[in-house]
This record gives C-alpha cells, sequence and structure tokens, in this order.
C-alpha cells in the first residue's frame, strides 16, 4: 500500500507501507480516491505543528477523504464493494460526558486521524468503523466528496455564529475555509459582505463565491474601510479564517456593539495577544471552532442542492505521486490556487 509520510519541515516522501489487513467487524474497508489539503495540513507542513502540537515524524496526514467500498467485515450490511462514500476523520469515544450530550467534538478521549499517532488518509487504504462511513451522492465528483469534511465545519461554524437575512459580515482570509464561509454566509442572507484578502486570486476566488466587496489588507486597512463604510457601526458579525497577524483583534474593532466575533481559523502560535478592552467595552461573543458536530449530512446535500456555488474554490488536483509540489503550491497560494485536492487512480 502506498502512503505519502511527513519525515520533516516541508518534506513528503512517497513509501510502500504494510498491506492493510481484512476490516474487522463491523468495519468497511475503503480505497481512497480523493483527499483535500486543509490549512491545518498545511501548519503542519510548514511550521512543525499546530500551536502546542507538534509533529511526530514520520507522520500521515490528510482528513478531508472520500473513497470507494472495498470490503466489508461480518457483520456489516447496507454495504458493498464499489459504493462511494464520504469518510469522518474524527473517533468518539461515546461515553464521556460531552458526548453524551451530544457534543461530539469536544470528546475527551477524541482520536483525530491526520494526528499523531493515527495516520490520516494520504493512503490507498483505510479500515472504518461504520459510524465514520456516509454514502456519497453518486452526482458528486470525488473533488467535491472531499469537501464534504471543510464544509461540514463551517456549518457548525454557522451555528455559532448565527447569521441572519439583512445583517452585515466581515470574513478574514478567503483560503478554502474561508471560501466555504463566503457561500454559507450568502445562503444565510446576509446583505453586504466584506472579506480581507492579501492575495489577488484569492480576492477574485471570494468575488466568485459571493463576496459584496474585498479589502486588500496590503493597501487599505480593512478597520478603517469597513468602518468608514458602516459610519463608524460596524457589522454584526465577522469571522476570523486566517488568524494570521493581528486579524483577530481587527475582528474586535469591526464588529459593532453586541455582535459576534467567530474564530474559526488557526492561530501558529500557542497563545494570543487580545485587545480585550474593545471586545469588553463592546460585549462582543467571541466564540472559537472545533471541527464539526454532526454536520456532515447537512454538508452533503449543500454539496448536491448548491454545486455551481461551491465549483468556483475547485482549482486544482495532483496525485499522489506529486503531493510534495501541490504542498509547496498551496503554502505559496501559487498558480491561483483555491482548493488543492490530492487524487487517487
Amino acid at each position: 500500500m502506498l502512503v505519502a509520510e511527513l519525515t520533516g519541515p516541508r518534506t513528503f516522501r512517497i513509501a510502500e507501507s504494510q498491506p492493510i489487513p481484512d476490516p474487522r467487524p463491523g468495519q468497511v474497508q475503503v480505497a481512497v480516491k480523493a483527499v483535500g489539503i486543509c490549512g491545518s495540513d498545511l501548519h503542519y507542513f510548514s511550521e512543525g505543528g499546530i500551536g502546542d502540537a507538534r509533529c511526530a515524524y514520520p507522520m500521515v496526514l490528510g482528513h478531508e477523504p472520500c473513497g470507494v467500498v472495498v470490503k466489508t467485515g461480518s457483520g456489516v450490511t447496507g454495504w458493498s464493494a464499489g459504493d462511494r462514500v464520504i469518510l469522518e476523520p474524527a473517533i468518539y469515544c461515546y461515553h464521556c460526558e460531552f458526548c453524551m450530550s451530544g457534543r461530539h467534538n469536544v470528546c475527551s478521549n477524541i482520536r483525530f486521524l491526520s494526528m499523531p499517532p493515527d495516520p490520516g488518509f494520504f493512503r490507498e487504504y483505510v479500515n472504518l468503523d461504520l459510524p465514520n462511513v456516509l454514502a456519497l451522492p453518486k452526482n458528486l465528483s470525488d473533488a467535491e466528496g472531499a469537501l464534504a469534511e471543510p464544509l461540514a465545519v463551517i456549518i457548525h461554524s454557522m451555528k455559532l455564529a448565527r447569521p441572519q437575512a439583512g445583517q452585515s459580515a466581515v470574513v478574514f482570509g478567503a483560503g478554502p475555509i474561508g471560501l466555504l464561509t463566503i457561500a454559507m454566509l450568502k445562503l444565510s442572507g446576509i446583505h453586504r459582505l466584506w472579506v480581507v484578502e492579501p492575495v489577488p486570486a484569492r480576492r477574485a476566488l471570494a468575488r466568485a463565491m459571493g463576496a459584496d466587496a474585498v479589502i486588500d489588507p496590503r493597501q487599505a486597512d480593512p478597520v478603517r474601510e469597513i468602518l468608514q463604510e458602516t459610519r463608524g457601526r460596524g457589522a454584526e458579525l465577522c469571522i476570523d479564517c486566517a488568524a494570521k497577524g493581528d486579524t483577530v483583534n481587527q475582528c474586535l474593532y469591526v464588529t459593532r456593539n453586541a455582535g459576534r466575533v467567530i474564530i474559526t481559523g488557526i492561530p501558529s502560535s500557542e497563545s494570543l495577544s487580545l485587545a480585550f478592552h474593545v471586545m469588553r467595552r463592546k460585549e462582543l461573543a467571541f466564540l472559537s471552532v472545533r471541527r464539526s458536530n454532526h454536520d456532515s449530512e447537512s454538508a452533503l446535500r449543500l454539496l448536491v442542492e448548491e454545486s455551481k456555488r461551491f465549483a468556483p474554490m475547485l482549482t486544482h488536483q495532483r496525485p499522489l505521486s506529486e503531493i510534495q509540489d501541490a504542498f509547496e503550491i498551496s503554502e505559496s497560494y501559487a498558480d491561483g490556487v483555491g482548493k488543492m485536492t490530492i487524487c487517487f487512480p
């Protein structure tokens, strides 16, 4: 079985691993067909970790997968070889207080495939328990199926953000998570949506996904621009999908009194310096996002119903053998990349 291993900073190797065993009772074996490259994958690739979660080389990244069922373990019904599926990367314990209350995304004993010591999906085959397998609709491509996991995260973020029709919103960052956030905010009825993004190609993608205004922070102060346009009031909602530089604090400044700030992006550092008194005086709701929580089926329905809305961000595909090049393109925002997908034969 071929597997792409991250062996050090910015270094992949394609290795031949041990053949995958047969699936255990209650499992299915899946041939992976496509895996999206996530921003968290890029943190591991470029920075050697995410905050206090450090790389343990060699490691297998990738947690936005879809594939095809190869075989089933004993006791499995309803699945057959050839069925197209998406795969949930999070494995829950189902018995801690958070799982028992329906908050599986903050499970006390969570395992996440692609975080050490559990390998991710940049490999040819995987065995998974049935709760981690969902049917991929026939009219979705593999690349569209690989969007289900990140879109589920954004659907979860919308539950925290609570956008309402007619409101205004700001999104910092137009990478894949930012682009999905833009689409969901416009679907939610947001009337005026500003997007702050320094990369020209991603500003163009933000427009294609529904942004009403885009701001290049290298050319203009986004705080001043947004406050000027709103006559000092600010937007009802701000979502930080970048978490780079001072974007978190900029969110606090552009959000109106009693507004909501959602941090979906992952900062590189272990701690942040907050303009706390700005947040306090405005009595802002300040919330962070931890993956998704029972949102994958909703993501699949949206991908079917709104496929044209999400299509512009699916810009690049590379085979597993070219994963090094794929990550380098994504890391440097080169070639107009929106969403990069690793594909398998």
